[in-house]
């Protein structure tokens, strides 16, 4: 091919593509899906004169998977305050965490409470 005949192709090929990309519609876009994030709930402990503060502290690293020291404060700070806030979930794994926890009391004959509500 001569230099004549490729500048003839190339002229050729690059109206092509001008008569296409006029004829051309934009691709259509997809809606982008807003998927929120789920409502988080508190697992809320609360005080009694009763449970073994062993036992307590025992029930929050096994359940909730906190540290010996998280889970004297914790402890404590329930013990001082009446109830104290022990972690923040989605509402179907607190209500999990909370029936479980409060079920390992019950099983021993300990009045240990745990309970769910919405975070604001």
């Amino acid at each position: 091919m001569d230099a004549a005949a490729a500048d003839d192709y190339i002229k050729a090929r690059n109206s092509k593509a001008l008569d296409m990309s006029e004829t051309q519609s934009p691709p259509a876009l997809k809606p982008k899906l807003k998927v929120e994030r789920p409502k988080l709930y508190k697992v809320i402990l609360f005080n009694d004169d009763f449970t073994p503060r062993e036992f307590v502290v025992k029930v929050l690293q096994g359940e909730f998977r906190l540290s010996e020291d998280q889970a004297l404060r914790v402890m404590t700070t329930a013990h001082r305050k009446g109830v104290c806030v022990v972690s923040v979930y989605p509402r179907d794994i607190a209500e999990t965490k909370a029936t479980r926890a409060t079920d390992a009391g019950r099983a021993l004959g300990f009045p240990l409470r745990f309970d769910v509500e919405p975070e604001e």
